[in-house]
């Protein structure tokens, strides 16, 4: 098979394949063999029809077509191989030449024009250093962490007064669009200053007492009339507020396997310094694909930008939302140049993904989404998702491997030693990726949920 690469921009190629008679003979022999399986000729049994036969019942065009269909995607697989592409999207292919009908010694060109992903230069890793804030615990971090198993601990008492920042209320809420009434819920508890509901919301309850009713206009987040303007009716049916336990020995004893107080704040310091760790594993994360991708330019294929917008778009059924479509344009060109900032530090490390690495990343996902380990699995194979899976263990180690090789430093100057969280050159890799991917992923959902 002869093919050629014609590079159109830094994105997009165009190749020539010329396939010869004899590569696409097999082809030609499983189609007649196909066809002649389906149909029915007087004379001879299914499966037994010669070609001659096929060509003068079925036809030969018929043959070619499915020849042609069928090898295809191979043909285009190996001249890909050869030219050393990485492809990014669905190619679109021209069949420029077929056999002679009336022959039967002809090949096959086709043109495949295809988005690939882009060559970049990545600095020395050796030579980068990347700074993050200092580790020091303090007794507020303490206090912080006391605090929130208090919470966990406490009791929500009815008072009679006006609700205030991080009081719960149950409302009831109504909301309209030019008067008419388009939802409406009862009965719900919320915590005001959660963030979690209506955009406005906390600020209508604030200063809102049991019984008291108030409107407000937002904007509504989802349903039918989904970022359309609403006038939202909000009563508050009661208020609570948590009661707190009391920080003593009798506490540390109820909520932890220590005696005293002194121990349990002993206990939350440990978690307090192991978690800024981790929180400078994600800072170093973050700032070193900062660094990596300073002052480089990140080809982005439009088309694969295209697509993915409209499946993103479709999904949610807003396919006619300008505004919003504009947002996910953004969003998916940013997600797809960090992919391919990726994709190729993973290449230039040679990072290669185990069994069972893919394997704790499938079933850490699970957990995710709430599924059984072994149903989901099932499903992303059925789906064809298993590469991209592979593809994305293989970034996430990349990056714990590439942070092994630049130098890691807090605020004060001082040496950062992250391989409790990403590993080190002397432990199994396979388990530092499981470390970092459990641990960063949860420090950034932490993250998210906060913001």
């Amino acid at each position: 098979m002869k093919s050629a690469v014609e590079t159109i921009d830094a994105t997009t190629v165009k190749l020539t394949v010329e396939v010869s008679h004899d590569e696409l003979k097999p082809s030609i022999d499983h189609a007649y063999e196909h066809i002649g399986s389906q149909v029915q000729i007087p004379g001879f049994r299914k499966g037994k029809v010669p070609p001659r036969i096929l060509d003068q019942r079925v036809g030969r065009a018929a043959v070619i077509e499915h020849a042609v269909n069928e090898g295809m995607p191979g043909f285009y697989r190996q001249a890909v191989t050869e030219a050393d592409l990485r492809p990014l999207g669905q190619p679109q292919i021209e069949v420029t030449a077929i056999p002679a009908l009336t022959e039967t010694d002809g090949g096959l060109s086709f043109t495949a024009e295809v988005d690939v992903r882009p060559t970049l230069d990545l600095p020395e890793l050796g030579s980068l250093t990347i700074t993050v804030d200092d580790a020091e615990v303090t007794d507020a971090d303490v206090d912080e962490r006391l605090e929130t198993l208090r919470e966990r601990f406490g009791t929500l008492v009815g008072v009679d007064r006006p609700a205030k920042d991080r009081d719960f209320v149950v409302v009831d809420l109504k909301a309209t669009v030019d008067g008419d009434e388009v939802d409406s819920v009862s009965g719900i508890s919320y915590q005001i200053g959660a963030g979690n509901m209506l955009e406005g919301l906390d600020e209508a309850l604030v200063g809102l007492s049991a019984g008291e009713t108030t409107t407000f206009e937002t904007s509504l987040a989802g349903g039918d009339h989904a970022g359309q303007s609403a006038q939202v009716t909000v009563t508050a049916t009661s208020v609570k507020e948590r009661e707190l336990p009391a920080a003593d020995d009798e506490f540390a004893e109820l909520a932890s396997e220590f005696d005293t107080l002194e121990e349990l704040r002993a206990d939350l310091r440990e978690q307090a310094a192991r978690g800024k760790v981790t929180d400078q594993a994600v800072q170093a994360r973050d700032r070193f694909l900062e660094a990596i991708r300073s002052g480089i330019e990140i080809p982005v294929p439009q088309r694969v930008v295209e697509a993915e917008v409209e499946r993103h778009l479709e999904s949610e059924g807003r396919q006619g939302d300008d505004e919003h479509r504009t947002e996910v344009v953004e969003q998916a060109r940013e997600a797809l140049s960090t992919q391919i900032l990726l994709d190729t530090l993973a290449e230039g490390l040679e990072v290669k993904v185990a069994q069972n690495e893919l394997l704790d990343y499938l079933v850490n996902a699970s957990r995710q989404y709430g599924m059984d380990p072994n149903t989901f699995i099932k499903t992303v194979d059925e789906q064809g998702q298993i590469p991209a899976m592979v593809a994305e263990v293989g970034r996430s180690k990349a990056v714990a491997v590439a942070l092994r090789q630049v130098s890691v430093v807090d605020a004060s100057g001082n040496a950062v030693d992250l391989s409790d969280v990403i590993g080190s050159d002397e432990s199994d890799d396979e388990d530092a990726i499981t470390v970092a991917q459990e641990e960063i992923e949860a420090a950034m959902a932490e993250d998210d949920d906060q913001k």
